[in-house]
């Protein structure tokens, strides 16, 4: 078996994803759910939450990119940087390989740019180094270099305001 069953009763194959099998409800749903970190930080902050504010810090035209630059993970979930380039490595780049292709897919499906823009990038930066902040204990030694924070502390959200928020961002996006 190589599928998962979605939220919404979806069947998301994970070797042979099709666009027609991404629903931006599912990945509000799974997002919402799944704690940044991998689960490693002082309070739950999920994906979805960091994705409405890597939007937030964006202009216009790149908002819905940035809403949806983590979409993947709602498939094969949150994989912390480290991990990203340890597998890269170990698979001799067959892991990244993989992960492309599916977030290949979900661009395909919601209209994305592909690759991610470095606006983009950098408002992700920005909000990791925010979390670090707001989220994490002192690190046991210095993380890669990273943008300042932005001012504005973390408030985390429960999923279901972090589901509801994601979502109306994603519908007054796709309003223009």
């Amino acid at each position: 078996m190589t599928w998962i069953q979605t939220a919404n009763g979806r069947k998301f194959d994970l070797l042979s994803p099709k666009p027609e099998d991404v629903d931006v409800y599912d990945i509000a749903h799974a997002l919402s759910n799944i704690c940044r970190f991998q689960g490693h930080c002082k309070w739950f902050y999920s994906v979805a939450q960091h994705s409405v504010h890597v939007a937030e810090l964006v202009s216009t035209p790149y908002k819905l990119d940035a809403l949806l630059h983590d979409a993947g993970e709602a498939y094969y979930g949150d994989i912390t940087r480290p991990q990203k380039a340890i597998w890269h490595q170990a698979t001799q780049g067959n892991y990244t390989a993989w992960l492309k292709r599916i977030d290949s897919v979900i661009a395909m499906a919601l209209h994305l740019s592909m690759p991610m823009s470095d606006c983009v990038k950098y408002a992700d930066d920005i909000m990791l180094a925010t979390e670090a902040r707001d989220l994490m204990g002192p690190p046991p030694e210095p993380w890669v270099a990273m943008p300042p924070p932005r001012l504005l502390p973390i408030v985390p959200w429960t999923p279901t305001i972090a589901f509801q928020q994601f979502v109306l961002l994603y519908e007054e996006l796709n309003e223009w």
